[in-house]
């Protein structure tokens, strides 16, 4: 086993752990999910535990009654058996940091790492090889493992037994390691995607929902107090409304807004000044951005309001079709502007009503 830690030690080091600066997201626009703090723990506005993590309240209760029953049970076995969890909903709602939670109300060590990032089978060894007694797991775009990698986890998830074969061709061998016990925490955006065999394993699954206005504006007053930013609650009220229901929107935005305080030299965040930097930005109402904006008009004036494919929107939009599936189309759906159907994407009334049109098939 030591000599089997040893030949993937370098692929551990290397796969496992990323670390995201609070700058990121720059990089992004301000109302986009995408990551710009997965895995950054440090971050100061990053709950740390569940009396700090505001919003699904439902899901926080059963995590907690799930791991208060395992804690107990611990005393006997001498590790937790918390049960694999899957997490799955649009981005920035929460999942990197439920793990986070989860893994410091039990005590132990988290090692975190993504789909994507794992290349080879031999890369999820290197990460289980290195698993300590009762240590989360937390994959991050878990879909997107490929399918060797996926498939060495299933005895891994159920027997806690690594399979590993040496040597090629008729001197080949499968040699079975024992694991500690541990806990895979999963993330995803397209639980759809996830094949079965792996999504049948998890032991808990959970969706996890837009947060509404109340639960945002929390947010915000809490992540400005911990910044040293003072805020009107006027202010935070207009940022949670324009956020999208998404906590990483609403702390990006008072990160900007925070700018555009200094910039018009006041020293706290007040309405004014929410409204001129949202505005600024190219926010809507709504907390729909330049892209989502795109998004419709594209279905609606270049393709009569659909129904059309997600390629050929993407396509016409030079965006990546991933990227308005994970990013883009939730929040429009959610929203009630978009329809998915077999046939394709299709705009409703209301996205007509926003920019002032009549859809004519309402006549």
């Amino acid at each position: 086993m030591a000599s089997f830690k040893k030949e993937f030690k370098s692929a551990e080091d290397e796969k496992i752990t990323k670390n995201a600066s609070e700058n990121a997201d720059d990089a992004v626009s301000p109302v986009s999910p995408e990551k710009d703090e997965a895995g950054d723990f440090d971050n100061p506005v990053r709950p740390l535990s569940f009396d700090e993590y505001i919003g699904q309240t439902k899901l926080k209760k059963n995590l907690l009654i799930f791991i208060n029953a395992s804690k107990k049970r611990a005393s006997n076995l001498g590790h937790h058996d918390l049960d694999h969890l899957l997490f799955f909903g649009p981005p920035g709602l929460g999942k990197t940091t439920l793990a986070g939670i989860i893994a410091k109300e039990l005590g132990v060590n988290i090692k975190i790492t993504s789909g994507p990032s794992i290349e080879k089978a031999g890369d999820i060894a290197a990460l289980l090889s290195a698993v300590s007694n009762g240590d989360i797991i937390f994959i991050d775009e878990i879909h997107r493992l490929p399918k060797p990698a996926a498939e060495m986890l299933y005895p891994a998830m159920e027997d806690f037994k690594l399979d590993i074969i040496i040597g090629e061709g008729a001197t080949a061998k499968s040699i079975r390691i024992n694991l500690p016990r541990f806990t895979l925490v999963g993330a995803t955006t397209r639980a759809g995607l996830i094949p079965s065999p792996l999504r049948d394993r998890f032991g808990f699954t959970a969706r996890l929902e837009y947060y509404d206005e109340k639960e945002l504006a929390g947010i915000v007053a809490r992540s400005a107090k911990l910044y040293g930013i003072g805020i009107e609650n006027a202010a935070a009220v207009e940022i949670a409304r324009r956020s999208r229901g998404t906590p990483r929107i609403a702390n990006r935005l008072l990160r900007r807004l925070r700018d555009y305080m200094a910039h018009l030299k006041e020293d706290r965040i007040t309405l004014e000044v929410a409204k001129f930097g949202i505005e600024s930005l190219g926010i809507d109402e709504l907390g729909l951005d330049a892209n989502d904006i795109l998004f419709l008009k594209t279905v609606i004036e270049k393709f009569g309001g659909g129904p059309v494919g997600i390629e050929t929107i993407a396509q016409a939009m030079n965006d990546e079709k991933d990227t308005l599936e994970d990013v883009v189309e939730p929040y429009l759906v959610a929203c009630g502007f978009i329809q998915r159907s077999k046939k394709g994407r299709v705009a409703t009334e209301l996205a007509y009503r926003h920019f002032g049109l009549i859809k004519e098939d309402s006549l």
